[in-house]
């Protein structure tokens, strides 16, 4: 076990040291104008789901904003805090801090008001997606993730067996399904984000192949980043937003929240994770909007991949609701018209209740699940 883990990490700071190369060449794609703020949408449930430092990310989101995530969905990533502020976490977190004193620290922050109560995710949908040669995480940090989850109570689904790398998988993927390579779009002949989405909404309508019936828009980060410099928390100045032309026009819709992985931004990869990942073909067919917010490569804070902030790299209260790019994350959210939600539990079924007024003061709500 200790060879293996030395090995991934040897394999890790060689794609660290690629990353340094790509960041000082500078970005691929040029900046697009963007909007300057996000446009009020009838949200009725928000969903979060990422992959590699992505998939951290969204389970950090997940647990500290319990009351705002209806459900999670996890690619190539851990359970929540894995990094415990170390990067190297990443390949043995399984092996240092178990997973039970992560369930405790959980609840100590939950009681101490640091996150949203952990009572919130039981009977919440969360999907977990990991290749079993994957060469970055450990699949007992996977495991470990759905352990967690299935301790406070989450209804989960884990998909373990595919022969994947590090990626996140899509049938519009450009890799192998083997391989660990950029854009880490990998095809692996199946359909993990109808799995997902199967898991959270109960079932879906078939994607939309054909072409795409919404709008792929740039918005101004900064607007939503504490300080007003989505830089200064190494998060890029425009993130992107997918919004088909039913939810436009005030059709009760559900926000799904994307977080591209380490050396997959749009500083690197323009709009690849959106256009080929899947997300925005179910998006046209089921009333979805789906956001992109964007990391970008910085020298200060030290990313020089241009990953999420699972490890610490923008302050200590990375993980609890006062981290930085969460509160500009869930800033966004409010914005796109999701508030936070109160869920209720009976024996027999699970129902997330919304609290929220819509732009004009009207009252409305949905189903965050079904």
């Amino acid at each position: 076990m200790r060879f293996r883990s030395l090995r991934r990490a040897a394999q890790a700071l060689t794609v660290l040291g690629a990353a340094f190369a790509l960041a000082a060449a500078g970005p691929a794609v040029s900046a697009r104008a963007a909007t300057p703020t996000l446009p009020d949408l009838n949200i009725t449930g928000t969903y979060v789901t990422g992959v590699s430092s992505g998939g951290f990310m969204a389970t950090q989101l997940q647990v500290a904003y319990s009351g705002t995530f209806d459900g999670a969905g996890v690619f190539a990533a851990g359970p929540y805090d894995c990094g415990q502020g170390h990067v190297i976490k990443f390949v043995t977190c399984d092996l240092g801090l178990g997973v039970d004193d992560l369930e405790r620290q959980a609840e100590d922050w939950a009681s101490e008001g640091r996150i949203d109560p952990v009572a919130n995710l039981r009977g919440k949908p969360v999907y977990t997606y990991h290749g079993y040669l994957d060469p970055v995480v450990n699949p007992l940090v996977s495991r470990a993730g759905v352990d967690f989850y299935r301790h406070f109570g989450a209804d989960v689904t884990y998909h373990d067996s595919d022969p994947a790398g590090h990626s996140w998988p899509t049938p519009d993927g450009v890799v192998p399904c083997a391989l660990t390579l950029p854009p880490f779009l990998n095809d692996c002949h199946n359909d993990p984000q109808r799995e997902m989405l199967t898991t959270w909404l109960g079932g879906v309508n078939p994607r939309n192949t054909g072409t795409p019936k919404g709008t792929l828009t740039h918005f101004d980060q900064n607007a939503y980043a504490p300080g007003g410099s989505a830089r200064a928390l190494s998060m890029d100045s425009t993130g992107q937003l997918y919004v088909p032309p039913a939810c436009a026009n005030g059709a009760p819709c559900k926000l799904v929240v994307a977080l591209h992985g380490c050396l997959s931004a749009q500083q690197l990869l323009g709009t690849a994770f959106a256009e080929k990942g899947n997300l925005d073909t179910y998006a046209d067919t089921n009333n979805l909007v789906v956001l992109y917010p964007q990391a970008v490569s910085s020298v200060w804070p030290v990313n020089p991949q241009g990953c999420w902030d699972w490890f610490g790299y923008t302050g200590s209260d990375y993980a609890v609701k006062s981290a930085s790019q969460m509160t500009a994350i869930v800033d966004m959210v409010h914005a796109l018209g999701a508030c936070q939600v109160r869920t209720t539990h009976d024996p027999h079924r699970t129902r997330t209740e919304q609290d929220r007024t819509g732009p004009k003061g009207t009252e409305q709500g949905g189903a965050g699940r079904g």
